[in-house]
């Protein structure tokens, strides 16, 4: 374990602007990759017809809208806040999606894989972008105003999922963020807390959750980076 973040974070501390590439380069990856996505299961699957739910604005994917602009944001206070994102709602998304994966199942082999392998590359994402984080600011471990930021961004991003779920459900099923309270919540666990709550009393659940989950994460990174720090200052011995 130690070794690995060992490799990671010297790698990250000696070339910034490889990390800067890569981001662009899985950006860019992404987009092209949803375009086929949505273009499968418009053709292929649903014979022309478009189907909402399949709109591409879920958790796991604002990674995709932002990692094309990351290598050329220059507030480092925006910079930060993408980061610091990636590095905790991002990756929880990477993650909790193994919890259930019938979502990642399709009929087409192609999609099902191309489903798993986007989860497991916002994971890697998630990983780097700490790395990254760790590599402009050396010796700065992520303070709660990198956190505070990130949670702001996700607000905002749940905000434009409802905008985007009333606005387009006039055409269709949609349901972005799974915060649609025209439709019950879908998330495992979470589902079955329904019939004791109330759908709306969940979803608000289910988003300050996601903020919880994000702060862990946010918490796991102020103990490793130290610990990586360490490791590359010779004071600790990887393991």
């Amino acid at each position: 374990g130690d070794y690995i973040m060992n490799r990671i974070f010297s790698a990250s501390s000696a070339s910034p602007l490889r990390f800067g590439r890569f981001f662009l380069a899985c950006g860019l990856l992404m987009l092209l990759s949803e375009v086929w996505k949505q273009a499968c299961l418009t053709f292929v699957l649903n014979h022309g017809s478009y189907e909402w739910r399949y709109f591409p604005f879920h958790l796991c994917s604002i990674p995709m809208y932002i990692l094309p602009f990351l290598p050329y944001t220059k507030s480092p206070l925006l910079r930060n806040t993408f980061l610091s994102f990636l590095m905790t709602f991002g990756l929880l998304g990477g993650i909790a999606v193994f919890a259930d994966t019938s979502g990642l199942h399709y009929p087409l082999r192609a999609l099902t894989f191309h489903s798993y392998a986007w989860h497991v590359l916002l994971i890697v994402v998630g990983i780097l972008a700490a790395a990254a984080r760790y590599s402009e600011m050396p010796g700065s471990l992520p303070g709660f105003r990198d956190y505070a930021g990130a949670v702001v961004f996700y607000l905002l991003c749940c905000a434009a999922a409802a905008s985007i779920n009333q606005i387009c459900g006039r055409f269709g099923t949609i349901n972005m963020f799974y915060i649609n309270p025209d439709y019950p919540m879908e998330q495992i666990v979470f589902s079955d807390l329904v019939p004791w709550l109330g759908n709306l009393t969940v979803i608000f659940l289910y988003i300050g959750m996601t903020v919880f989950g994000a702060g862990i994460l946010f918490l796991m990174w102020r103990v490793l980076l130290p610990r990586a720090a360490a490791i590359l200052s010779g004071t600790v011995r990887p393991v």
